[in-house]
Order: C-alpha cells, then sequence, then structure tokens
C-alpha cells in the first residue's frame, strides 16, 4: 500500500494517463471506475446522481456548494443513485433546507457510492475539455491508505462506454404503470385522476420527472422494459409512444430498440416522442447515425434554439453522444441546435406526429422553458 501525500488525504482520483487528484472521501469506502464528465448545475445534484443516464460515469460537480440542501426521497428520480461517484471542490457541509432529510455524505454511504472533495475542480474540468472524457478510477480509504499505481491500472482497465449497451443494466425489469404527476409547492406529487391518453413509455432509463411530466397532461403511461418489442408496444393500443432517456453507446441500444421503433413507425398514426437516448433512438430507426462527443453535455443552462420558430430555449442536458446531422434521411427535418457547439438538438418527421429533443424538458434539475413539449405530444396524440 502508498500512504498519501498528506496525513488529510482519504480519496484519491486517477486519471487514465496516470495524473492523480488527491483530496478528501466521504460516502462508502472502496474504489469504482468510470467515464469522467463534469456538471456545471448550480442545483439539483442529488437528481443528477439518481439520473439513469449517469450509468457508467463519475461526475464533477463545478459548482463549489455540493451537498449544502441535503437530500430529500422527494428528489430522487431513480430508486438509488446510478452515477459511479461524485467529485467535489468543497467539504460537503450539514444541510440548511426545511426539506432536507439526510446528510449528502450519510446518503451517499448508505448507497455504496463514493465521493471525493477537495478537488480543484476548475482544473479537472478544463482538463476534460481538452482531452475528451477519461477514463478514470476513484478510491476512498478513510486511513488514507492505497496502492495510486492500483488505482491507475484500474482507470487504464476501463473500456470505455463507445459500445457499451447500458440501457439492459438501467431499464426496469416489468412494466409497470405510472400516474403521479410533477411536484407542486405545498401539495408534493399529485395523482392524475382523470387521464386522457394511453401512452406507452419505452424505459431506457427513464428519469422520474419524465413520467410525472406526461401524466401531468393528461397521459395514462404504462412503462415497458428497454428490450420491448413492437408487438409488445402495440398490443397496449397505445394513443402515443414515448422513448426515454438512459445511458451508454446508443448504437449498441439501437441493435434491439431500433427495430421495434420501426415496427411502431409503421403504424402511422401513432405520435411518438422521444427524449436524449430516445431521441437517439429514433434517429437510428429512421437511417441517421450518432457519434462520441469530446466531453458531451452535461447541464442545466445549455441555450437551445428552435431553427422553426427562432426561440431559444434555456435547457438541461445529459449527453455523451450525439446525432450527426452531416446526412440525415429523406423527410427528417433537424428542428433544434446548441448554441454552445452547433450540435444537434431536435428531429422531426415529414409529415408524421413524430418528433424528439436531444435535451432534457422535464428539468430536475434545471428551468422550465420547455415543459411545453409534453403538451405538445398530448396535442399530437389529441388530433
Amino acid at each position: 500500500m502508498t500512504k498519501n501525500p498528506t496525513t488529510d488525504v482519504t480519496a484519491c482520483l486517477a486519471l487514465n494517463d496516470g495524473t492523480l487528484f488527491f483530496g478528501k472521501g466521504f460516502g462508502a469506502e472502496g474504489v469504482t471506475v468510470g467515464e469522467l464528465c463534469f456538471n456545471t448545475a448550480m442545483t439539483g445534484y442529488q437528481e443528477i446522481m439518481t439520473d439513469p443516464s449517469y450509468a457508467g460515469q463519475i461526475v464533477t460537480f463545478t459548482f463549489p456548494h455540493i451537498g449544502n440542501v441535503g437530500t430529500t426521497l422527494e428528489d430522487d428520480e431513480a430508486i438509488n443513485p446510478v452515477a459511479e461517484g461524485m467529485v467535489v471542490k468543497w467539504d460537503v457541509t450539514d444541510p440548511s433546507n426545511w426539506r432536507a432529510q439526510n446528510k449528502l455524505s450519510d446518503w451517499l454511504a448508505a448507497r455504496g457510492k463514493i465521493a471525493i472533495s477537495g478537488v480543484d475542480t476548475r482544473r479537472l474540468t478544463r482538463a476534460i475539455r481538452a482531452i475528451g472524457a477519461p477514463h478514470v478510477a476513484l478510491a476512498y480509504s478513510e486511513d488514507g491508505q492505497f496502492d495510486t499505481d492500483d488505482v491507475i491500472a484500474k482507470a487504464r482497465a476501463f473500456k470505455g462506454l463507445e459500445g457499451l449497451d447500458l440501457a439492459k443494466e438501467v431499464t426496469c425489469a416489468q412494466s409497470y404503470h405510472w400516474n403521479e404527476c410533477r411536484w407542486a409547492w405545498g401539495e408534493g406529487f399529485a395523482i392524475q385522476k382523470d387521464p386522457k391518453f394511453k401512452v406507452v413509455a419505452i424505459d431506457y432509463g427513464a428519469k422520474r420527472n419524465i413520467l410525472r411530466s406526461l401524466a401531468s397532461v393528461g397521459c395514462d403511461v404504462t412503462v415497458l422494459p428497454a428490450t420491448s418489442t413492437a408487438e409488445d408496444v402495440l398490443r397496449h393500443n397505445p394513443d402515443g409512444v414515448f422513448l426515454s432517456n438512459g445511458p451508454g453507446d446508443p448504437a449498441a441500444t439501437g441493435i434491439y430498440a431500433v427495430p421495434m421503433i420501426q415496427g411502431v413507425l409503421e403504424q402511422k398514426d401513432i405520435p411518438l416522442f422521444g427524449i436524449c437516448l430516445g431521441h437517439q433512438m429514433l434517429a437510428l430507426a429512421l437511417g441517421a447515425k450518432t457519434i462520441k462527443m469530446n466531453h458531451g453535455h452535461h447541464g442545466a443552462n445549455h441555450p437551445v434554439k428552435d431553427i422553426e420558430t427562432g426561440k431559444v430555449e434555456i435547457t438541461s442536458m445529459n449527453h455523451g453522444f450525439a446525432v450527426d446531422t452531416q446526412i440525415l434521411p429523406e423527410g427528417v427535418l433537424e428542428t433544434h441546435v446548441s448554441l454552445f457547439d452547433g450540435s444537434n438538438c431536435g428531429l422531426r418527421v415529414e409529415g408524421k406526429p413524430v418528433f424528439s429533443v436531444q435535451y432534457h424538458p422535464e428539468a430536475s434539475p434545471g428551468p422550465q422553458d420547455s415543459h411545453y413539449l409534453f403538451e405538445k405530444f398530448a396535442d399530437l396524440m389529441n388530433r
């Protein structure tokens, strides 16, 4: 074992190029590996850690005050944190918020997730932007003893997300019904008691607030596993079909998702709406391709322009792959672009009630500029 360089160091983050960052560990002790990304959101660390789209990733938070509002069960986007680990600048303080039920450090420890504080996250973010999302290993030992050579070796042994189908790991095991609506101040989560539309949602790693957003616009939602077939979907006689967010390489998930989507698209009158990985799955089903981004988009302040209206929305994003719009199939139109880098953020099919976006209109965390997209989906079903 290698003694850490200072007496108060209990955690180590190793990049696959051999760079080491030391700090204080919190959460659960152990070692974890993943792709390192950075998230610029100023709020919502709990929602980010429980977003299934972060499977296989360790998240660097650029906002310094992480943990200051504690945690609450109402803010979970999945049953447990899905991100592999957390990297922050400042030590986590005691929570100061009337909704807090637990400390962030205790919440992570109870769920077996490793975190490190005291890291120069500005330097780390610059490194990610320069070299692309690196493969890393994160180690935490309360006694401050860890073998840095072994931690580096674990980072180098991680094979990355390209070619990796993670939707199968985070999807539901069996179908279930959802009728909970969005959270409202002073009321909590309402229940949709008078739904107008039957919607089948394919779970590639669906966030709860997406399902709540569907219920809030009048949808009676049946959630199906990622590997469901077109026959499984159509058996429910849906008014609309929704494709959820999720993690991993869309090309890998597309092996089984694309035939299902193509089977649904053959039913010309069924509206179809996709978000994030669901957007990429739709693109692949239509004949487009996806590409790996240098460091992806992860945050809650991303400007997106609607090409058709000229409107600019501030959006929440979380993706490391994007649809390649250099060559789009005939009849498939680009509808939205990122104003950060011009990458694709939306598609629609000419003459069909089919559309998708790369960003997260359900927020949690983030602005609510794009909630109207759920209403657009409902309007298509109503027609």
